[in-house]
């Protein structure tokens, strides 16, 4: 089994949440919160950044860790830091050649409430962001391994 290192942002603007879709007809529709894997010597801030910026077009500057998942699939066991991030400016576009390759097909500013309808990872999104943002995130939080639905 291989091992990747990713991270990924949390980005609120205005109330909304930047989220990106992937879309590959016949195996999967959903939503996620730009990011991915770690490359070369890159920190965990800048490639968090850089997946932002492949992924929607976005400026982000990436301050505290707030959540460490791990997920796996058949081939490989992932462990994902996802920061909390600021919108810096750049207009939505998800034409990188990074993110084509990934079915990326939409990057968007969602409403929090308006989650509920749509299949989002990481989950946490859904279930305990909102909470957790109130709590004011006095740590990171650690959540439990999953088994990923897609890849």
């Amino acid at each position: 089994m291989q091992h990747r290192i990713s991270a990924g942002v949390i980005v609120e603007h205005d109330g909304r949440l930047l989220l990106v879709r992937h879309v590959k007809p016949g195996a999967y529709d959903f939503w996620v919160a730009p990011g991915g894997g770690v490359k070369g010597t890159e920190s965990l801030e800048e490639a968090a950044a850089r997946e932002a910026r492949e992924e929607t077009g976005l400026e982000v500057h990436v301050g505290r860790l707030l959540y460490v998942e791990e997920f796996f699939n058949p081939e490989c066991r992932h462990v994902k830091f996802w920061f909390a991030a600021r919108f810096m400016g750049g207009q939505l576009n998800w034409s990188h050649p990074d993110a084509v390759a990934e079915h990326i097909t939409q990057a968007a500013w969602h409403e929090l409430d308006a989650l509920s309808g749509l299949t989002v990872f990481p989950s946490f999104l859904t279930t305990r962001y909102a909470s957790d943002r109130a709590a004011g995130f006095q740590q990171p939080v650690r959540l439990a391994l999953r088994e990923m639905t897609f890849w």
